[in-house]
Formats: C-alpha cells, sequence, structure tokens
C-alpha cells in the first residue's frame, strides 16, 4: 500500500427531494447571481429545472441560463460560458446535469479566472490558481464529476479529449437526489453503469499490491453496479436501485477509493476517448467496447489480480490461472452484451481502416500508463481486439 492523503472539500446532500436545498446552499456561500448551465432541455421533463430554479427565486438567487452542452462536451461551449460569466459579472455556476455540463462547469470556473486560454491548462502549459464557485445538482450518474477535482473536454477543432485537476475545481455543493434520474433512457443507464465499473476496474488493475481493504471495497462496489443496474432496466423508477448506483458513481473518482493507490489511471478513457471524438460514441458504449480487450492485453502483468476478479466477480475457480482470466472477460463482455451495450468497434459502425486514425489520436495523450505503459502499437493491438 502506498502513502497517502485524502482530502475531499466538496459537500454531498444525498437524498430524495434534496433538489430544493439548492437555493440555500448557494445563498449561505454569500452568492447571489449564478449561471445556470444545462444540457438539451431534459431536465424540463423531470422537474428538476422547476424546482431548481424555485429555490432559486425563494432565495433572491439572481440567474442566467445557459442550455446546449452536449454529451461529449465541447470547448466552444466553455467559451460561451466564460463569456457570459465576465459579461454579467456571475459569481458563481449551478450545473444542472451530468458529467458533460459539471465538467463544462468546472472548465469556466477555471476559465473565467484565468489570463489565457483555458485550453493551455488541459495541455499542461498552464496553472489554476483560482475558480468561481460550483454547484452541482445531478441527473445521470456516470462520470462522478459532481465530488471530484477532474475536468475532461474535446476540443473539437483539434480533435483532442484532455483533462485537468486542481483543487480550485472541487464543487462546493452537490446534490444527488436519485429519484432525478428516474426518467433515464435505458440506454443513458446503461452507459453510466458501464462508466461506473470502469472507473472502478482502473483503480483495481492499476497495480499497487497489498491493498486488501482497497480491493474488498471495490469488488463490492462492482457486484453492486452489476446487480442494480440489471433491476433498472425493467424498474427505471426503482428508487433504492437509483440510490445504490448513484453512490457506486460518486465513490470511484472522489479520492476516497484511491487511498494507498497510484489513483484512478483511466487508461481504458483514453482509449475510448477517439471514439467519442470521431465517432459521437458514449463514453460508457465506448467503454464496453473497449475495455474486455485492455483487459485481454494485458491481464498476464498482473495476473493475480485478474484471478481474484474472476474468483470474486464472477466466481471462477477452475482452470488454469489463464483459462480463469480469459473466461471472466468473456463473462464481462456477455454481460454488457445482455445490457444492449455495444461490444464491438464494428458494431459501432467504425471501420477497420479507421483503428490506425484512432490508435493515433489516443497516443498523442502520451503513454496510457497502468499495469503496463502502452504505446501506439499497443493501442492499435487493442482496437484490432475490439474491432469484432
Amino acid at each position: 500500500m502506498n502513502n497517502f492523503m485524502f482530502k475531499n472539500p466538496t459537500k454531498l446532500i444525498f437524498g430524495r427531494d434534496t433538489v430544493q436545498r439548492i437555493g440555500e446552499e448557494v445563498k449561505e456561500s454569500g452568492i447571489d447571481k449564478v449561471l445556470l448551465l444545462y444540457g438539451k432541455g431534459s431536465i424540463y421533463k423531470n422537474g428538476i429545472y422547476e424546482a431548481a430554479v424555485k429555490a432559486l427565486k425563494e432565495n433572491g438567487i439572481e440567474f442566467k441560463e445557459l442550455s446546449g452542452v452536449k454529451a461529449n462536451p465541447e470547448l466552444s461551449k466553455v467559451h460561451e460560458c466564460i463569456e457570459v460569466l465576465k459579461k454579467e459579472n456571475l459569481q458563481g455556476i449551478i450545473a444542472i446535469g451530468g458529467g458533460s455540463v459539471i465538467d463544462t462547469a468546472k472548465a469556466a470556473a477555471a476559465g473565467a479566472r484565468y489570463e489565457s486560454d483555458i485550453w493551455q491548462v488541459f495541455e499542461g502549459n498552464g496553472e489554476i490558481k483560482e475558480a468561481i464557485p460550483i454547484f452541482t445538482v445531478l441527473t445521470i450518474s456516470s462520470a462522478g464529476s459532481e465530488m471530484n477535482s477532474c475536468c475532461i473536454m474535446t476540443n473539437e477543432d483539434e480533435n483532442k479529449k484532455m483533462a485537468f485537476t486542481s483543487d480550485y475545481i472541487y464543487p462546493k455543493v452537490s446534490i444527488v437526489d436519485p429519484a432525478a434520474q428516474f426518467t433515464l433512457s435505458k440506454e443513458q443507464t446503461v452507459n453510466g453503469a458501464i462508466d461506473v465499473m470502469s472507473r472502478v476496474l482502473e483503480l483495481y488493475f492499476e497495480g499497487v499490491k497489498n491493498s486488501d481493504v482497497m480491493d474488498e471495497v471495490l469488488e463490492g462496489i462492482l457486484r453492486t453496479i452489476i446487480k442494480h443496474v440489471q433491476v433498472l432496466i425493467n424498474e427505471p423508477d426503482n428508487y433504492n436501485s437509483r440510490a445504490e448506483l448513484a453512490l457506486c458513481a460518486v465513490l470511484p473518482t472522489n479520492g476516497y477509493y484511491s487511498i494507498g493507490t497510484k489513483g484512478c489511471p483511466l487508461v481504458s478513457h483514453q482509449l475510448e476517448h477517439p471514439l467519442s471524438i470521431f465517432f459521437d460514441i458514449a463514453p460508457g458504449a465506448g467503454l464496453s467496447i473497449v475495455f474486455p480487450s485492455w483487459m485481454k492485453y494485458v491481464y498476464k502483468y498482473n495476473i493475480k489480480k485478474f484471478v481474484r476478479f474472476a474468483n470474486k466477480i464472477f466466481g471462477i475457480e477452475q482452470g488454469t490461472e489463464d483459462e480463469r482470466v480469459l473466461k471472466a472477460i468473456e463473462l464481462l463482455r456477455d454481460f454488457y452484451k445482455s445490457l444492449g451495450a455495444p461490444v464491438s468497434l464494428k458494431e459501432a459502425g467504425i471501420r477497420y481502416e479507421d483503428l490506425a486514425k484512432l490508435a493515433a489520436n489516443a497516443a498523442e495523450l502520451g503513454n496510457a500508463r497502468t499495469i503496463w505503459v502502452l504505446g501506439k502499437e499497443d493501442i492499435l493491438q487493442i482496437y484490432k481486439l475490439s474491432y469484432e
């Protein structure tokens, strides 16, 4: 186990009928004028918009609205947010949505206080020293952005998807009402669950030895996700299963599950990024394609952990180590398929001749590091494994 320091300043308000708390939380922070940021309007259908606006008005909070954040968030929307923040002299941002909206808010909050283009920070050529306070009302559990210091963004002009982390972009307050997710489609629920599973598995396989406590916790999270996403396919308004999945999504990236490890390497997300850039594939759908292939490509470099995964998650005890691991990978792939998620690049409409372009784009982010360092050729081989 590695040395560690744990800190998370986000105040998490979790439970039914908590959205109306947003007004008083903003007011208690000494803020009276905010940007209300959201996506394409689904918050009108599930009642979240009405509840949030009512809470703001009751607490005397002025707000300007900006909508249109895409599922794969783009830098141009961040620039638009920054312009509104500066022009209207707004003191905070309320992000109502999932990871894409929250990450847009984080980038804009930092960018409004940054002397140059915020994309410099994504590329590692700048440092955040302050940011406008961020508040979130979550509507889909997936990325865990509601309680972490990470921000991922696509620069659509340069075909790059990059991230940065900063203590200044932790949300000040995040509200998670599982009932707000009752109206999510099956596809959105499944994609969110797979994204969360991938983040858990990235931590699980990242290579630190003697991490029994975290291994046991992460295995429990995986089993919980597998159980409750299947319930939600048939019962989308099952509050208990929504709550279980929502809590599973909050924890893997908020620092708690990284205790004693190297942190979340997000290597599979690096493999997924080109799929969303060039083909607008949702992150969860891209991860269901590439993650089993990544596992197959690297498992021998940490075979004991993969054998443990086979036993603890799928109950596989018979056969050689290789046989058990390969069977577990196939069962994971079959599980994704049973949820209706894509499990091959071909199925997702990607041509074989596009694989080299995808690998080159992923490699631009640097070598993918976890239990094994992946260069461009390694990434290409994983895409080939993912093709059919």
